[in-house]
């Protein structure tokens, strides 16, 4: 008798079996994907894998179990470390080593049956072609008669199937850093809206990338409007959510990058150490503003603060003018997070340090990325 090891579809956590894998890093995030859908659905699990990660405890090579307690459905929950940091990307190597120690854990456990998401894939950049192979080699290694439950990649949305005739294009530096800046958002965050891609972009721009991108003030913040010719020359090749552009903000699917587009970029920006700085500073930028509300607010006031020199040294002044940019943003928008983006964008030398003596006290309205 030989392991069993069949193709399935629809949501993994609904499977009948006695474990379900879940994919991790080794931070404690999980911000986005299945990792997302699985803090949500055992969340006594997500406090687990948090304090062990940040204990040094979730190593790559060796998966973390955890028992559900319930008497019926998964008996277990079994986190796969599939990448160091939630920047990075998965490496093979990775996912083969957590594979031996699945299968040495699932014969300890007694566990007969097991759903296993696409290791590595999707936001890891692994190719599915790669991984299943080394999946079903690794799994055959089980005790006879247990089901295994393999989920490929998940099935394109309605935007993966507008159709691209067009050839595509060649993956330049520019473009590169491009993709690697909305890849690794969208693995932090909870997803990348038109508005974050265009601020995401702005501060790129910012940092010195030539994006040839025409910022105008808008109501969402910096706006550029030929922006949308880039997005569609990459839909369907390297980037799918954006389609052709014509779905309102509220109803527009998020920006994604395809598989396998994040590891090509990371191999052409491995040339350009400028260019692969630069997409560092914009993330170090972000950190902590990672929503729309939190890039409208930290685009906001940079653009506030350069059309208006004269508030650059009073952050209280600074907060007021953002605010009175509009009754929306009046609203939406709080003195003391506008006080936050203005002291994270001095301390990390977007703008000019004001002369000593302005306010700078700290925020009181908690986390700004979740705020509105």
């Amino acid at each position: 008798m030989t392991v069993m090891i069949t193709e399935a579809a629809g949501n993994l956590l609904d499977a009948d079996v006695d474990a379900l894998v879940n994919t991790v890093n080794t931070t404690g995030v999980m911000g986005k994907g299945i990792a997302l859908q699985f803090r949500r659905a055992y969340p006594a699990m997500f406090d687990e894998y948090q304090g062990a990660a940040k204990a040094g405890q979730i190593e790559l090579g060796r998966v973390q179990v955890w028992p559900t307690g319930a008497m019926t459905g998964p008996r277990y929950v079994i986190n796969f470390p599939t990448k160091a940091h939630w920047r990075s990307r998965s490496r093979l190597a990775d996912v083969e080593r957590g594979l031996v120690d699945l299968v040495r854990v699932a014969r300890e456990l007694g566990i007969r049956s097991l759903a296993v998401p696409p290791l590595g894939c999707g936001h890891g950049g692994l190719d599915w072609g790669e991984v299943e192979p080394r999946i079903r080699d690794a799994l055959a290694a089980l005790d006879p008669d247990v089901l295994v439950l393999l989920y490929p990649p998940s099935g394109p949305s309605a935007a993966d199937l507008a159709t691209t005739r067009a050839r595509r294009p060649q993956m330049t530096p520019a473009r590169a850093v491009v993709v690697r800046l909305i890849n690794t958002y969208v693995e932090c965050a909870s997803g990348a809206s038109l508005v974050e891609v265009q601020k995401l972009l702005y501060f790129l721009q910012v940092a010195g990338e030539s994006l040839r991108l025409d910022f105008r003030r808008a109501q969402h913040g910096p706006y550029a409007d030929n922006l949308s010719h880039a997005l569609i020359s990459l839909e369907g090749h390297y980037l799918v959510g954006f389609a052709d552009g014509g779905a309102r903000v509220q109803e527009a699917e998020p920006i994604r990058v395809v598989p396998g587009a994040d590891a090509l970029a990371a191999a052409v920006l491995s040339g350009h150490p400028e260019r692969t700085r630069r997409l560092g500073r914009v993330l170090d930028l972000i950190e902590g503003f990672e929503s729309a509300y939190g890039l409208e607010l930290l685009a906001g006031v940079h653009w506030t603060v350069q059309e208006n020199p004269e508030v650059r040294e009073d952050p209280v002044q600074a907060a007021r003018r953002v605010r009175a940019r509009s009754p929306r943003k009046g609203h939406m928008f709080t003195d003391s997070h506008v006080r936050a983006a203005w002291t994270a964008l001095y301390e990390q030398g977007w703008l000019a340090w004001p002369e000593a003596g302005a306010a700078t006290e700290p925020y009181a309205d908690g986390p700004v990325a979740s705020a509105g």
